[in-house]
């Protein structure tokens, strides 16, 4: 073996060879991907992370290729092939050949498939187990095995080319914000813990016995000092510790690209991250997105439009189908007969509800008559918002040619000029489907907006995962500043509490909270969220009301952020910033299905780590060492 590596250096990787490399002397190193035996010769697919190139072991290779001769002896060429019969799959080899055309044999499926390498000596490495899964991109082993022995899942292509790509998108983000003026800085991951946002991992202090830092759930606070300690433009690739619940595109540590600016508005930190985007699709993929978006900028959209139009802030315009609000006309009708109807328009006509805010809703979607969906489609799209919690159906109605309603609960009690009106509000037309939902808005909101991407997905307007070659970027602007526990009549910061509101908006802190709007937005590609910021407040007065909203007293302050408030009134410039997910950002780059096929090693659902067993349990001695005793 010491002659490969220390005398023999690889001169090539395994996706590298071309036809205009025949006739070549090279040394590949490698995995044994698959390899055949056709008895004078072994065929061996070679593997790295670039692809796979054929090599052959041929013990009559002097015979059918004279010229071979002159690089290698036909004992160097026997042992070589001597070796290609014990090997196995994911062996690790070296070898030295000569490049050959494959002729009429040429493989179109891979990109080396023009040529071969005839072996003229070969070592090898190490041999290996049999793996517990085939090494392949369409493998069925469960997901759980993979993760158990992820270093071998990672062998796969698939996930070494998602992984490759997510370099790429790193590369991208450093040299353009970089060229922008951008700092890359570090801030620390043991933080001082601050009640409010999410659940934070708690870290004992040893040598603090008794106390304990939190792992940062983002450098927003840091961020923010940065600012006022002159360093006006900012980025970072930072990790970020979340102790919640995982789902599709969670991970309890997550990477994301972090940024801020002084001296900035909300259209100049849009304009920054545009292009950043840009960059990184030209980088990760070879898209100009200047095809898509001429003018360099992406759409805007209120908050309060995304969410009457979709139900959601982060929708996915890949695709029409809209929602109704139906809620003025069914008060106008004073519920049309519906009793639940009726019921929330007589809340609205007592004062029950407060009509200006609308906390109560109708809302409706309409499936086209195009969509073809039998009986069994939609109530299997019903059975699929069950998991919603809350959900109580999906009332519907088939328009009939008169303007009638088939098949619905609904077509006994609505009255006639409430349906009428319905179906020209809705624009439906016979064959159509209206589906319906009423309620809570929030409630209303999340089933009409799970409904609409099923639909889309029931008639193929979307894939089920992936981008499907559309990509639809929105600025979702302007949300409210607070949200109102209905129960205890309190607020809480929507985003957080240093967000700035907007101008127009700040004589109604004291007097209106509910409809105080911000300098908040999120960034959304193909219906997720990608990244989100805001416009921070500098303002100490300002700072002040806010905290008054929220009910936080003055030691209260002090207590959670008494180092930021201290800074802030110490000359900090108007600033504010943004962060962008790198791991669901590459999810949807990719084309992946999950977050866990992102990154390198990924926990599960219930934050765990099968490969290594983490998180374990540790020895008395260390917990008693941190002064910490565990509760079974």
């Amino acid at each position: 073996m010491s002659r490969f590596i220390d005398e023999l250096k690889r001169t090539h990787r395994c996706g590298d060879l071309r036809a205009a490399n025949e006739g070549n002397v090279v040394v590949l190193f490698g995995w044994v991907a698959s390899r055949r035996d056709h008895g004078g010769c072994v065929f061996v697919d070679l593997r790295d992370r670039t692809g796979i190139t054929q090599i052959v072991f041929d013990r009559d290779y002097a015979a059918k290729h004279p010229g071979a001769a002159q690089h290698g002896s036909a004992e160097e060429v026997a042992a070589a092939h001597k070796l290609a019969e014990q090997m196995r799959g994911e062996w690790v080899i070296g070898v030295r050949g000569l490049v050959l055309s494959r002729g009429s044999n040429k493989n179109p499926k891979i990109p080396t498939g023009e040529i071969e390498v005839l072996v003229l000596e070969a070592t090898v490495f190490n041999k290996a187990e049999t793996p517990p899964f085939e090494i392949s991109d369409d493998v069925e082993t469960r997901e759980e095995i993979r993760l158990e022995k992820r270093y071998l899942d990672l062998r796969r292509p698939a996930l070494q080319r998602t992984l490759i790509q997510r370099h790429h998108i790193n590369l991208a983000t450093r040299n353009y914000l970089s060229s922008q003026g951008c700092l890359e800085l570090e801030t620390p991951y043991l933080v001082k813990y601050t009640p409010g946002g999410a659940r934070n991992f708690l870290v004992p202090a040893r040598m603090a016995q008794g106390k304990f830092f939190a792992l940062a759930e983002s450098p927003q606070l840091y961020k923010q000092l940065l600012m006022v300690s002159g360093f006006d433009r900012y980025f970072q690739i930072v990790k970020c510790f979340r102790d919640e619940d995982s789902r599709l595109d969670r991970q309890p540590e997550f990477t994301q690209i972090d940024i801020e600016l002084s001296f900035t508005n909300q259209s100049e930190i849009f304009r920054l991250i545009e292009g950043l985007i840009f960059a990184i699709w030209k980088q990760a993929l070879g898209v100009d997105l200047k095809e898509l978006f001429p003018s360099g900028q992406f759409p805007e959209m209120p908050y309060a439009e995304a969410m009457t139009k979709y139900g959601s802030d982060k929708p996915d315009l890949r695709f029409d189908l809209p929602h109704v609000d139906l809620t003025d006309l069914v008060l106008e009708h004073g519920g049309g007969g519906v009793p639940f109807w009726v019921e929330i328009a007589d809340k609205y006509k007592s004062g029950a509800l407060r009509a200006d805010m609308r906390p109560e809703i109708v809302k409706a979607i309409v499936i086209p008559a195009a969509a073809n969906l039998s009986r069994p489609q939609l109530e299997d799209l019903e059975k699929g918002l069950r998991e919603i919690k809350g959900f109580r159906g999906l009332p519907r109605a088939k328009l009939a040619e008169d303007g009638s309603w088939t098949q619905s609960p609904l077509a006994k009690s609505i009255t006639p000029e409430l349906r009428a009106a319905i179906n020209q509000a809705c624009g439906a037309k016979p064959g159509d489907v209206v589906c319906f939902q009423f309620g809570k808005e929030s409630l209303v909101h999340t089933v009409m907006a799970r409904l609409r991407s099923d639909v889309a997905k029931r008639m193929g307007l979307i894939p089920e995962y992936g981008h499907g070659g559309k990509w639809s970027f929105l600025w979702v602007v302007n949300p409210p500043l607070f949200e109102l526990d209905e129960e205890t009549g309190t607020f809480s910061p929507a985003h957080h509490a240093f967000t700035r509101p907007v101008d127009e908006h700040l004589p109604l802190l004291e007097s209106d909270p509910a409809r105080v709007n911000c300098y908040r937005y999120d960034v959304v590609l193909n219906g997720f969220e990608i990244g989100g910021g805001s416009v921070r407040l500098h303002d100490p007065e300002v700072q002040q009301r806010v905290f008054n909203v929220l009910g936080i007293r003055d030691q209260d302050a002090r207590d959670k952020f008494g180092f930021l408030l201290d800074a802030l009134k110490s000359g900090a410039p108007p600033h504010g910033g943004i962060a962008l997910g790198m791991d669901r950002l590459t999810m949807l780059l990719s084309g992946a299905q999950t977050l866990r096929d992102v990154i390198p090693f990924p926990k599960t659902n219930q934050a765990t780590d099968l490969m290594t067993g983490a998180p374990v349990e540790v020895d008395a001695s260390q917990l008693a060492e941190l002064r910490i005793k565990t509760i079974t």
